[in-house]
């Protein structure tokens, strides 16, 4: 097997003055230098996971792309917070984007387009976590508690999780409080740390975090489940040439068919990527326009 090259890190200093705004960015991850003249791509992943976790997640997935496709260097991108990634493809920063499916939605307004789905649709619906000693037997004994989330724009781990909670009599702009705290691990660690009596989450990372933090995950349990909509996709920006286009879609259609990239989705939880295009999120727009007729507004500034 091929050794592992140098992982270099750059780090983008955020830069302000009186009259620009202050511009966010996160760290960046490859495994090649980019020299020789190559374009140097960026392949930004929404909050998943923290950054360090994201980096052992996806990494592999990198290294990978890079040995198949040649005269382009592919970096991953993390960000510290859901708002931090969407305002990067808000101005249109990273050419490849794996978002949540509003944010797919948000990033088509900016001039990226779907090449694949990231997993199975089955897999994309939120779990409401809490502690097996909580006492929580109903969502009608979450009123007057509090509930931890992501990010108020994170579809399987907010959206979903409150249209439920919606559906089963509670008012969550009253009768509950919401308490967005950044990520994924975040939102199930406020429970394990009972500071929330609920968090929501979704498949991918609760299965993460219980590989991860067994003794934790061991004082937690599923006590709800929503139903299924369509998985986080993968994007590039209008502006990357269609052969570079069609060779992504291609590897990442195509890696679980080899042990290897059966490995490297393993340890995403991934079970594949599907074809998929932007008409494929079409359901996504009649599912928050339900939403946000009944619940809320999902941008909240």
């Amino acid at each position: 097997m091929k050794q592992h090259p140098m992982i270099f890190f750059l780090l983008a200093l955020a830069v302000s003055s009186c009259r620009q705004e202050r511009e966010s960015t996160g760290p960046q991850y490859g495994t090649e230098s980019p020299t020789g003249g190559r374009p140097v791509y960026s392949f930004a992943v929404h909050p998943l996971h923290n950054p360090k976790m994201l980096l052992q997640t996806y990494l592999p997935l990198i290294d990978n792309l890079n040995s198949r496709i040649k005269g382009v260097t592919f970096t991953l991108e993390a960000s510290r917070d859901y708002a931090n990634f969407e305002e990067k493809y808000q101005a249109r920063k990273p050419e490849v984007l794996l978002p949540n499916p509003w944010q797919t939605l948000q990033a088509m307004k900016a001039g990226y387009h779907v090449i694949a789905m990231a997993g199975e649709p089955g897999d994309f619906k939120g779990l409401f976590i809490i502690r097996r000693n909580s006492g929580i037997e109903t969502p009608q004994d979450l009123k007057d508690k509090a509930v931890s989330y992501p990010s108020p724009t994170a579809l399987a781990a907010c959206i979903m999780p409150q249209y439920f909670l919606h559906l089963h009599g509670i008012d969550v702009n009253k009768d509950i409080e919401n308490r967005y705290v950044g990520s994924q691990e975040s939102s199930i660690m406020n429970v394990f740390l009972g500071k929330t009596v609920a968090g929501a989450t979704w498949p991918p990372p609760w299965r993460a975090f219980q590989k991860n933090h067994p003794e934790e995950a061991v004082e937690l349990k599923v006590v709800w489940e929503t139903e299924s909509l369509i998985n986080n996709s993968v994007m590039i920006r209008s502006d990357i040439s269609a052969e570079i286009r069609e060779q992504v879609r291609k590897y990442l259609v195509e890696l679980h068919e080899t042990e290897q990239g059966k490995a490297i989705l393993a340890g995403m939880e991934t079970a594949r990527f599907i074809p998929a295009s932007d008409k494929d999120y079409d359901v996504v727009v009649a599912y928050l326009e339900r939403f946000e007729k009944e619940v809320r507004p999902v941008e909240t500034k």
